[in-house]
């Protein structure tokens, strides 16, 4: 075990060890604050029970991560740039959420203002990112699972990598409808990227860490039946640090499989919507994002979680044998 791994053990530890101490005295805050999960009155049954459970959870994940970071950003530019832009998505998600929770619009943030809000943080993330450019080992060159050689996207990277962005960020917001599968997940998804930034040199692999120890303490409070919502605020900075993270191992396609579960539920909704209006009514799914329509089919919440957590492990396991961690 080299040093730069064990700097990525050590990133986890801090975090997980922030986050267990953090969460306890922030759960009764905002519970006294009253800052309650809303419930959709079209969603299953069996979730109108959460109404009330604390949400903005994402502010602890956030928290947890930036402390444990704070370690490893001395002259480490690449990790500067993912905190930093993990930080700017999980703000969107605050705003978000404040609407919803402090200023009582439901509905939070308009799509136009989310979409612009992403844009400009992905358009910044990008900027900066070509500041570090190196052409001779350009992040522009996206490697390719499975044929082990990498493709130089060349111009094409600028609008691919600000869709990937908005797109995964989204994802993982449309993934966070169940206790803990959204921060089991991306727990997974995250370890992948330690040994993905290990086998590349990369010098986010401490911040992956991070982002890890901080998922596996807010876990502790966020599984079923969740103490804790991580709310737009946790799902939007960690969309934001999955796409980010991908981009700068050149990785996004490995995201796209080792990440299948985000990639299935934003397909659903997708396919719903486009579905409903072609036949006018009908649904092509029982209940969309994906994980409700398992539910109104039968299956329990842990159920489904458990299943998702588990087809994410073998897909990480896929994802190495596709050439993702060499």
């Amino acid at each position: 075990m080299n040093g730069d791994f064990k700097t990525a053990i050590i990133a986890i530890f801090i975090a997980f060890a922030a986050n267990i101490f953090i969460c306890p005295l922030f759960i009764p805050f905002l519970h006294r604050l009253k800052f309650g999960q809303n419930v959709r009155d079209d969603g299953p049954q069996t979730h109108l029970k959460k109404a009330g459970t604390p949400t903005m959870g994402g502010l602890a994940i956030l928290s947890s991560f930036i402390i444990s970071s704070l370690f490893f950003l001395k002259g480490n530019n690449e990790a500067v740039l993912l905190v930093l832009t993990t930080m700017g998505f999980g703000f969107i998600g605050f705003m978000d959420d404040y609407t919803k929770v402090v200023k009582k619009r439901s509905l939070g943030l308009t799509p136009m203002q989310k979409i612009i809000m992403q844009l400009i943080v992905s358009c910044a993330f990008l900027f900066f990112l070509m500041k570090m450019d190196n052409p001779a080992d350009s992040y522009k060159m996206i490697k390719i699972p499975f044929f082990g050689f990498s493709w130089d996207m060349g111009i094409l990277f600028y609008p691919f990598a600000v869709i990937f962005l908005i797109g995964f960020d989204n994802a993982v917001n449309l993934t966070d409808g169940l206790d803990g599968l959204a921060s089991g997940v991306t727990a997974l998804v995250a370890t992948f990227f330690i040994f993905a930034s290990q086998a590349a040199g990369s010098g986010i692999l401490p911040i992956t860490g991070a982002a890890v120890g901080s998922l596996m303490g807010f876990l502790i409070f966020n599984t079923y039946p969740a103490k804790v919502m991580m709310g737009d605020t946790g799902a939007l900075a960690l969309g934001g640090f999955v796409a980010a993270a991908a981009i700068m191992l050149k990785s996004p396609l490995f995201l796209a499989l080792v990440g299948f579960i985000y990639v299935a539920e934003a397909a659903s909704v997708i396919i719903q919507v486009l579905y409903f209006k072609a036949t006018k009514g009908k649904r092509f799914f029982k209940m969309a994002p994906l994980h409700h329509h398992y539910e109104v089919k039968g299956a329990s919440e842990t159920t489904v979680v458990s299943v998702f957590y588990i087809v994410t492990a073998m897909l990480c396991l896929v994802g190495y044998l596709a050439g993702g961690v060499n």
